[in-house]
Parts: C-alpha cells; sequence; structure tokens
C-alpha cells in the first residue's frame, strides 16, 4: 500500500519548507547581535532578550528523531520569544571530544587490518568456529577482549552486543551490525567513503556538516555563525577550554590524587559517562574484602598452592557483622581462580573480581592478574577457614545456591543472625540431609554451628533474620521475593538503628562501630578496601570496565564552600518540575571528586600536564559563554581556520578573563574595537536564559554546568532555568536500532516533512516521563496542515460572500471570545514550556471554535472580519510549532511583507469566561435536549397500555415543537441543600464527611418539616450527584444560579437550536410560568416529576396534531 499512496500534500509541505528556509538564509532572520547602545543592552535585564541553548549533540552518527525531541523543547521556546519581539539567540555546536570517536576509527582501522579493504568479514559458521576456538584459547586468560569479538558502540551510544548476529548491508541498516565498516554502511556510505573514517579527525569534517544541514531543514531558528565543534581542531574552543581548566587549577579546585574510578582495560583510561556504551551515571562501589585464611596442610588441588597464604575473600558492605559469621558460602557450580596477590598471599576469587582488584594495585603483576589454579565451587566446599571476629576458631565453606558471580567475588560471608538469606540457607542445610548429601557437606561442617545473636534491632530483636523470615513464613532460600522482602525490612533499619551487641563496640550503634571495625581489620591486615562498579559498564571500545586507582587529575565537585555555590545556584534557578529539582538536590548531594583527564581520545591538553587531554564532560560545562563570541572569533567558520580578524595565540588567558571576567584590558595585539565587541556580547546575553536537555544528563553534565558557573562567574552570570525531558518513544515502543524502530532526524522529515515532524514531536509529551511520537499524529499533521492552507485559499477567493457590518451576534461573540482565550491560554502554555497544551488551546481548540462557529452562523454565513482575525491569529499561535507553514500563509496568503516569525505576538481583550461558560452551556444543552428527543421518538414503539409502558400517550406523529423549560435558580429544599454543601465545601477541594452534612441538614428548616423523612428520600442522591458534579467541574456547580441568563441565552439563539434539532419550532420558557406548562398538556406530570434546575433545563416534544394552535398564544 505504501508503494501505491499519494504523497501530494506531505511534498507540498516539503516544497513550501525549502522555499521558506531560502527566504529565512537570505533575509538572515536568525542572526542577531548585541545592541549597540547601552541603553539597548539595559533593555536585556528587563526581559527583552531570550539565550537558550541545547547539550552539543556527539557527531559519531546522524542526528536522530531523540536528539529532535529534545531540542524542539528550545526551538518552539526560541521561536516563541522571537515572536514576541525579543532579541532572541539560539546557538549549535558539535561535541567531538573523547573515546567515541576514537574507538569507532580504531575498529575500523582494525578490521581493514583483519579483514581487508574494504573488508570480507567470515561467514556465520566461520564465526562460530572462531568464537569456540577463542573460549577455548583464552580459557585461562583474564584481561582484555579478543580481537574478532570486539563489538563495536553504534553511534548513538547503542550497546556493543547489540550488533552481534551474521550481517549483510541489508541487516546492518535494521541496526543489527557487528563489524564498524557494517555499521557505516547503514549510514548510506559507499566502501571508498568509509576507509576515510579509519582517521579519527575526518569524522569531525564528515558529520557536524551534515548535521548542520539536517537541523536547517529541520527549521531550527539558528545562528549557524556562532557554531563551532570541540577538540584542538578548533583552536579558538581549545584555548577557551584551557583557560577555563587553568582558571580552576589556579583557584585550587582541581587537584591530582590517586582515586578509584571506572576503568576501561581497553582503552587504558577512565571511563566517563560518555565514553560508555552502557551504564552511564554507574560509580564504583566500596566494599571491605574479608580475608578469609584456609588452613593447611591443603588438600585436593589446593595442594599446588601449599607455601603460600590461601584466603577466600568476601566482599561484604557490612563489615561490622563478621562477629557473627558461622561458615562461608560458595556457589557449587561457580568458576574460581586462586589469583597471586603478592609473593606469598593468594585469594580465590572470581576472574571478573581478579581484574578488579588487579586495576586497584591488587596484583603481582599490576593490571594482569595471575591465575595459579582454575577452581569451581565443589573444589572449595568443606574447606577449613580462619576468619576475622567470629568465635569459631574454624568455619568452613558450604554451598549456597542463590550467589551471583556478576557482583562482589563470589565468595560470601555467611551471618544467619542478619542476613535472611544466610539464615535460611544454613537452615536447609541443618534441616535437608539428601541436600548436604548432595554435595557432600559432612555434619561437623554445619550441625553444630548456631546463629550468634550481634546486634539488636528495634522491631526485630537479637536475630532479625530468623524472626523476619518466620514473619514472612519463607520456607527455603528458593523462596526469593519473600527474601527480598525480608532484607527490605532489616538491612537498613540494622544499619542505621541497630546496635552492636558484641565486641569492643557493644553498645554503640551500628553507624558509628562501622567505620571503626572496618578500620581495625584493615589496619590489622584481615581486610582490604576493595572496589567494583555499581552495576555492569561497557565501554564504547566494547569492554567491560573495571574499577582501577589511578593516578589523575581531579574536579573537587562536592568540596564544602562549592557544593555550598551550586546549591544557591540551584536553588534560584526555574527548573519547572519538582521530579527534575529532587534530581538536581540528589545528586548533588552524592557528587564526589570527578576525574577530569584522560590518556587517549579526541580533546584539549591538560595546559599544566600536557600527557592528559581533558574528558569530555569537562570541557563542556561552561561553552555556552564561547557562543556569544563565537562568530566574532571564527567569522562563521565552524573550525576556526578562516579568520584573520584574530589569531587564535593571540586568544591569552588574559584576554578571556577580560571578555568573561571583567579583567582589565590586556596587553594584546587584538583591537581594542573587537576587545570591547566581545565583552559586550558576553554581557549582553549572559546569563542564558534556558538550557534545554535529556533527564539523564542531571546526574553529571547538567550538574557539571552549575558547579563550573558558580566557579567562573558572579551571581548575576549564573545559569536561569533547566529544563528536562524523558526520552522518545516511537508509537509507543522504545527507540531501538536493534528492532528497526528508529528514526533519524532526517528520515523523519522526509518521511513527514519537517513541519509535520515537528507537530508529533509537540504532540509527544512534555513532562519528565517518556514521551510518544505518533506516525499517525505525523500523517494527521499532514493532513491538517494542507487542509487548512486550502480552506483559507477558498475561503478568500470568496471573501465578498462573508457577512459585513457589525458583529453583534451570539455566535460572532463567541467566537472572538474563544480566540481571545485561545491567545490567552495558549501564551501561558508556551510561557509555562507545556507544549503539548499550547497545540491543543493554539490550533485544536481554534479549529473547533471555528467550526462551532460555521455551525452557528447558518445561512446568515460567518463574519468577514472575524475569518480573518481567526486566520491571523492561529497562523500567530502555531508558528512556533510550525513556523514553514506559518510563514507561507503570512506571505503567500496573507500578502504581508517582512517574516511570519518575527510578527508579534495576537492582540486580545480579557477573555470573557462567562460567555465561554454561556456557550458552553447552549452547546450542553443542545446534545442534552436531542438525546431526549431521540429516547422520545424510540418510545413510538412502545405500544400505547402495553406492560411496561409509562402512560404518557406516544404521538401519532414525529414531534415538531419543543417547549424548553428553564430553572434559573434552585428553591425549596435543593436551595437549603446547596447552601449546606457551600459550607461544607473545603479549601482542599474536598467535602466535610457525610455526617457532618446530614446533621446540618437535619438542623435546617428543611429537617424541620414534618415531612423531612420523605424529602430526605430526595436530598441523598441530590447531595451526591451535587458532591460529584463538582469535585468533577469546581466549585461553580454548587452557585444557586448561574453567571448569565439560561432563557436569554437559549432564546438569542433560537434558530440555531431550531436547526440543530431538526424541527419546525422551539420555545422557552420559566419553570415557573403556569401558561406554558399547561402547553405542555399531559407531559406536565413528567416535567413536575423530573424538574429542570438551574443549567439543567428540560423538554417536552409535541407534535402539530397535539399542538393544533401553535405557538401564538405563549409568551417566548
Amino acid at each position: 500500500m505504501e508503494g501505491i499512496k499519494s504523497h501530494a500534500r506531505r511534498d507540498r509541505l516539503l516544497e513550501i519548507e525549502k522555499r521558506v528556509q531560502k527566504k529565512w538564509e537570505d533575509g538572515k532572520v536568525f542572526e542577531v547581535e548585541a545592541p549597540a547602545t547601552a541603553a539597548a543592552a539595559a533593555a536585556a535585564e528587563e526581559g527583552e532578550k531570550f539565550f537558550g541553548n541545547f547539550p552539543y549533540p556527539y557527531m559519531n552518527g546522524l542526528l536522530h528523531l531523540g536528539h529532535a525531541f529534545s531540542l524542539s523543547k528550545l526551538e518552539f521556546a526560541a521561536a516563541y520569544h522571537r515572536l514576541r519581539g525579543k532579541q532572541v539567540l539560539f546557538p549549535f555546536a558539535f561535541h567531538c571530544t573523547g573515546m567515541p570517536i576514537k574507538a569507532c576509527a580504531d575498529k575500523l582501522a582494525r578490521e581493514v587490518a583483519q579483514f581487508g579493504n574494504p573488508p570480507v568479514f567470515p561467514s556465520a559458521d566461520e564465526e562460530e568456529e572462531e568464537e569456540n576456538g577463542n573460549k577455548n584459547k583464552n580459557k585461562t586468560t583474564v584481561g582484555l577482549p579478543p580481537v574478532a569479538a570486539e563489538s563495536s558502540a553504534a553511534p548513538e551510544r547503542a550497546e556493543p552486543e547489540k550488533f552481534k548476529s551474521k550481517k549483510s548491508k541489508t541487516t546492518a541498516k535494521a541496526g543489527t551490525a557487528k563489524y564498524q565498516w557494517e555499521i557505516m554502511q547503514a549510514l548510506e556510505l559507499e566502501d571508498k567513503e568509509i576507509q576515510k573514517f579509519q582517521d579519527p579527525y575526518y569524522w569531525l569534517e564528515y558529520f557536524p556538516p551534515l548535521a548542520k544541514e539536517h537541523l536547517k531543514a529541520f527549521g531550527a531558528g539558528v545562528d549557524w555563525r556562532r557554531s563551532f565543534i570541540t577538540t584542538d581542531m578548533n583552536p579558538f574552543y581549545d584555548s577557551f577550554v584551557r583557560w577555563h581548566l587553568q582558571t580552576l587549577k589556579n583557584q585550587g579546585k582541581i587537584i591530582k590524587a590517586m582515586r578509584n574510578t571506572i576503568y576501561s582495560p581497553f582503552d587504558g583510561q577512565p571511563c566517563a559517562d560518555h565514553d560508555r556504551a552502557s551504564g552511564e551515571g554507574v560509580q564504583p562501589q566500596e566494599y571491605t574484602l574479608i580475608k578469609m585464611e584456609v588452613i593447611a596442610p591443603f588438600t585436593g588441588k589446593l595442594r599446588a598452592l601449599s607455601g603460600k597464604r590461601v584466603f577466600l575473600a568476601a566482599a561484604t558492605l557490612r563489615p561490622e557483622t563478621m562477629y557473627g559469621q558461622t561458615n562461608a558460602w560458595v556457589l557449587p557450580d561457580g568458576q574460581y581462580g586462586a589469583f597471586e596477590i603478592n609473593e606469598m598471599e593468594v585469594f580465590v576469587v572470581t576472574k571478573r573480581a581478579a581484574l578488579n582488584l588487579a586495576y586497584q594495585h591488587m596484583s603481582r603483576v599490576p593490571e594482569k592478574p595471575t591465575c595459579l589454579l582454575e577452581l569451581t565451587g565443589h573444589d572449595l566446599i568443606g574447606l577449613p577457614l580462619h576468619s576475622p571476629l567470629t568465635k569459631h576458631s574454624v568455619i568452613y565453606a558450604l554451598p549456597m545456591l542463590t550467589i551471583l558471580t556478576d557482583k562482589g567475588t563470589g565468595i560470601v560471608t555467611s551471618v544467619p543472625s542478619d542476613s535472611p538469606d544466610d539464615y535460611m540457607a544454613l537452615k536447609d542445610l541443618k534441616s535437608k540431609p539428601a541436600l548436604r548429601q548432595k554435595f557432600r557437606v559432612q555434619d561437623e561442617w554445619v550441625l553444630p554451628f548456631e546463629v550468634i545473636p550481634i546486634i539488636n534491632i528495634p522491631e526485630f530483636g537479637d536475630v532479625a533474620a530468623e524472626k523476619v523470615c518466620i514473619d514472612l513464613k519463607i520456607q527455603s532460600q528458593n523462596d526469593k521475593e519473600k527474601l527480598a522482602e525480608a532484607k527490605r525490612l532489616t538491612y537498613l533499619k540494622g544499619f542505621t538503628e541497630g546496635t552492636m551487641l558484641v565486641g569492643a563496640h557493644a553498645g554503640s550503634k551500628v553507624s558509628d562501630a562501622k567505620p571503626l571495625i572496618r578500620k581495625l581489620l584493615e589496619e590489622t591486615n584481615q581486610a582490604v578496601s576493595y572496589s567494583e562498579p555499581e552495576k555492569k559498564v561497557m565501554s564504547r571500545s566494547g569492554d567491560e570496565c573495571v574499577v582501577a586507582l589511578t593516578d589523575q587529575w581531579y574536579l573537587l565537585y562536592g568540596e564544602k564552600e562549592w557544593k555550598a555555590l551550586a546549591e544557591e545556584c540551584l536553588t534560584s534557578m526555574e527548573l519547572f518540575n519538582d521530579e527534575a529539582r529532587h534530581g538536581f538536590e540528589h545528586t548533588l548531594g552524592w557528587l564526589n571528586q570527578w576525574a577530569c583527564s584522560r590518556s587517549f581520545g579526541l580533546g584539549t591538553r591538560v595546559p599544566w600536564d600536557p600527557q592528559f587531554l581533558i574528558e569530555s564532560l569537562s570541557d563542556s560545562t561552561i561553552y555556552m559563554a564561547f557562543y556569544t563570541v563565537a562568530h566574532v572569533l571564527q567569522g562563521g567558520d565552524l573550525y576556526g581556520r578562516t579568520n584573520s580578524q584574530i589569531r587564535p595565540e593571540e586568544m591569552t588567558h588574559e584576554v578571556w578573563e577580560y571578555i568573561f571576567q571583567q579583567g582589565p584590558m590586556p596587553k594584546t595585539t587584538i583591537s581594542p574595537d573587537l576587545l570591547y565587541q566581545m565583552r559586550k556580547e558576553f554581557e549582553y546575553w549572559y546569563p542564558f536564559d534556558l538550557r534545554v536537555s535529556g533527564k539523564d544528563l542531571i546526574q553529571n553534565h547538567l550538574t557539571f554546568c552549575i558547579y563550573n558557573h558558580t566557579a567562573m562567574f558572579p551571581k548575576q552570570k549564573w545559569p536561569r532555568a533547566f529544563r528536562c525531558n524523558g526520552h522518545l518513544m516511537l508509537n509507543s515502543e522504545k527507540m531501538s536500532k536493534s528492532t528497526g524502530n528508529f528514526l533519524t532526524v532526517l528520515s523523519s522529515i522526509q518521511r513527514f516533512s519537517a513541519d509535520a515532524t515537528r507537530f508529533a514531536l509537540a504532540d509527544a509529551g512534555d513532562g519528565m516521563d517518556d514521551a510518544n511520537f505518533v506516525f499517525e499524529t505525523a500523517n494527521s499533521a499532514i493532513l491538517r496542515l494542507t487542509k487548512e492552507l486550502t480552506w483559507m485559499e477558498e475561503v478568500l477567493a470568496a471573501e465578498s460572500s462573508l457577512r459585513t457590518g457589525a458583529a453583534t451576534s451570539f455566535a460572532d461573540r463567541v467566537f472572538d471570545n474563544e480566540m481571545n482565550v485561545a491567545i490567552k491560554v495558549t501564551e501561558d502554555n508556551y510561557n509555562s514550556m507545556l507544549f503539548r497544551e499550547a497545540l491543543k488551546t493554539g490550533f485544536y481548540d481554534l479549529q473547533t471554535a471555528r467550526d462551532e462557529y460555521r455551525l452557528a452562523c447558518g445561512s446568515a454565513g460567518m463574519h468577514k472580519d472575524l475569518i480573518w482575525r481567526f486566520m491571523d491569529v492561529q497562523t500567530r499561535l502555531l508558528t512556533p510549532i510550525c513556523p514553514h507553514y506559518a510563514e507561507h500563509v503570512w506571505s503567500e496568503i496573507f500578502k504581508q511583507e517582512g517574516f511570519a516569525v518575527k510578527a508579534g505576538w495576537p492582540l486580545a481583550e480579557a477573555p470573557d469566561f462567562i460567555l465561554q461558560r454561556a456557550n458552553k452551556y447552549l452547546q450542553d444543552v443542545i446534545v442534552t435536549v436531542r438525546k431526549t428527543l431521540q429516547k422520545q421518538a424510540a418510545s413510538k414503539k412502545v405500544k400505547q397500555g402495553a406492560k411496561g409502558s409509562t402512560g404518557v400517550p406516544v404521538p401519532s406523529k414525529p414531534p415538531s415543537i419543543a417547549l424548553i423549560f428553564v430553572a434559573e435558580k434552585y428553591g425549596g429544599w435543593q436551595e437549603e441543600c446547596m447552601k449546606i454543601l457551600q459550607n461544607h465545601y473545603r479549601s482542599t477541594r474536598t467535602f466535610s464527611p457525610d455526617a457532618e452534612i446530614m446533621a446540618d441538614l437535619k438542623s435546617s428548616s428543611v429537617g424541620q418539616q414534618a415531612d423531612f423523612k420523605q424529602i430526605q428520600k430526595q436530598c441523598m442522591p441530590f447531595i451526591k450527584f451535587k458532591k460529584d458534579e463538582t469535585l468533577s467541574v469546581g466549585e461553580h456547580a454548587l452557585d444557586l444560579t448561574l453567571p448569565f441568563g439560561e432563557i436569554e441565552v437559549l432564546r438569542e439563539n433560537i434558530d440555531f437550536i431550531t436547526r440543530q434539532l431538526l424541527l419546525e419550532t422551539v420555545s422557552v420558557h420559566s419553570f415557573t410560568d403556569a401558561d406554558a406548562l399547561a402547553r405542555a398538556g399531559s407531559y406536565q406530570t413528567q416535567l413536575r416529576q423530573s424538574p429542570p434546575t438551574p443549567g439543567n433545563p428540560v423538554a417536552a416534544f409535541l407534535s402539530a396534531s397535539e399542538f393544533p394552535e401553535g405557538l401564538s398564544g405563549l409568551k417566548l
């Protein structure tokens, strides 16, 4: 069907977009400068300027729709402020620093070296054979991944393992490519072009200009003169970053130290968030490694280690619980090794743990674990151990079936008093002889060992694990869900509220004793400090990261005074969302020293230690300031290579300080006019007003941005606002290359057009939850926009047929008012960055208002002035979201000069919400009365006098007359109930308890009546109905009268009502009009049984035969 589907409407939008983009470029509509006069610059302080920016995307591939979604938030905001008449600066740059590009380039080079140029990759069978061979060949090796098994991190940070299958170019396009060459083929690159990407700097030449063109096609209102790339390829930005880091070093905010950090063994350097294919935000987790020494003489396989001190090394977060050890646990089928730590000591751990230890200076050969002996858990069961702090001189290694070898060391200490898992596993072994026999566990290794009380926990006593397992009725160590709940109930409470019962710190709080006991264990060489990643981290080079103890440069995030400034800055910022604020507060709470140097990759050299590069999250924290002067320095060249006014070497630290820090006039060959121009640009545009980003950057980049701004600039230049959003789904599914559910910016434009893409992005969602780009919405936008263009052209072609004169009818007033409402509410939505709501109120609701107006006008026709106003208002309100469409309407349909994007916000009088409510009342009445009419017409099928008949005569002919009865205020018991409900409606938008309401009703005048019991039967459902209505629509549901005359509104629209009901005659009457009520004839009984109330008229329908004299005798 796709092949025969017409794309004429989409193609029309694409043609419009191409023409409009040229108009913008020719008119330099998005290029802005700081005002020349001091008075104009001062206006910026009054909110007449808007500077928004977006985290520059990484240039290892094409921009995708996820980029566009976050970017659209800034694009819509900038376009809105530009429309309002502000000076708007929206710059855009491209990030190239770090390992990802270098890693991809290196992978290409290795593939060419291994498989030729162009590469001829092995078949699926050959790959399987080779992988099996590698498994056997590397069976005892711990270290770097084999070259043939390397999998690449695809552009846009996909995980390497997502690209592991036999590939052709076709499958590569579906996102399942394994080799980097295939990933490049998926970008529609020819082999002769791909080979150039072996040079990492070629990526910088290729992708940034492409991204720029795609964003232009998207309609981004960017001042492209200010664009730049990072790294030393741009000498001006390189100089700026060196000045920034040197300034922080001079302030004492950067130090060199030995610290644990996430590290890529393959890359040979720390692996920061943006260097990772997966595991962003993961930090080192520190454990205490308990040394449980194997008691000689050694037996079995361990005889080969005779003469060494051998330890089962168990990682624990709770060293203070070691007093309660009864045994150690091993996984029977687990793979372990005996690894040489130094000349005498050997640790039995998993290979993964040994690799972490080796990078923390705990291996005889640094960074290379030496495995003396391969072991399984079965080899370890029954080993006699001497373990620190336990009262037992000997404990034994026993089997546990639930140990995970991807966390810790695979060796676990057993403290059954406080660990529910340990308690149940020990209980299983004690109570199940068959289980002991299965794993050849001797009784003396288990049965003599009882639970040792070591900690008292409020509510759980001295043996918390036993109590919680009994409470939760846990049956065995395999009851994983209940055991997880047991741990949740006791673990944190034990640490925060528990009291030590044993040892030197008996009587102390557990939280106080823990660091002291840990220190004792480490000082007496009974334990060592050990760290590993909190979760699995994969580098972009395809290897699993470890924690390494590295000597490098660190930014002192978390330092007390600096942190206080960051918290002060955060307090003053607009974040649009409480969830975002909590995220920043949490990050400021845990963020500590950050490794800011790397050995390899692309970037800027550390100015005082050029053997290192500045890592990618540390060269990108204040670059928003560089935007303000980039066009002066670079002359519009992305790479800073062609400007002749200023040479990069002239940008000394003193020059940067003059521009950005109010420093003194530097001694320089740069002209004073240029220096003043750059300072003026910075002073005018800074601080930036908004930075838009995905929420995943809260935990690093955005918080770093706050820290660095407080260090580099005075308070008046600190950031004003961050707007964070969730990720983007496509058609309610995760966007993923591997599944094919993926769109680049360019492919979306080609498929839907730029404006339809923008429309669907605006509709996708505004909160921090994941948003949803729906293809049907984009396709619907194509239809809506093109139909609207056609409608405007047709209306203006027949303009002479439109009504003129005074626009005073009810329909005219309502339509005019709906436009006033739309202008005001849409303005509020844009200011709050609620673009989905802005689309609703500025487009969808206006479309509905126009359609209702056309219907209400009937044969009289729509008013010319109001239709012109509608077209103008709708076009302006939609301009930030669909600017190409708006520009076309502005110039080609309205024949206006200038640009729609700068046309100004539409003028509006104060919205009349009472009039709006009156119109809703009118529409609701028509719907309700129509339903009543349809119901009565259907009742003709019920034969008169038949069983089940209501006794109401059935008209012999279809009804042609309607009598609508109105009660404009509540009276009697209803009025009393309403007053009581008003008194019991709280500011919290809730009601008092029903008992209180009923007590007031009984004490009221109604309650004193003799027939109160009968009245009460009517009061109760009425009160419930009004309560529910109030909670649904608001407090105005408790008004005794409506704020407008119901009869007046209905009579003014009597012709409209008559047309809508398809009747000959309709009249409106007060329910208190006895004459009119008498004309209802036999329907009077029914009307009295269900009388009208304010806002809810009732109607009676009659045929002409039932009303032979017509309505001439009635007072209308």
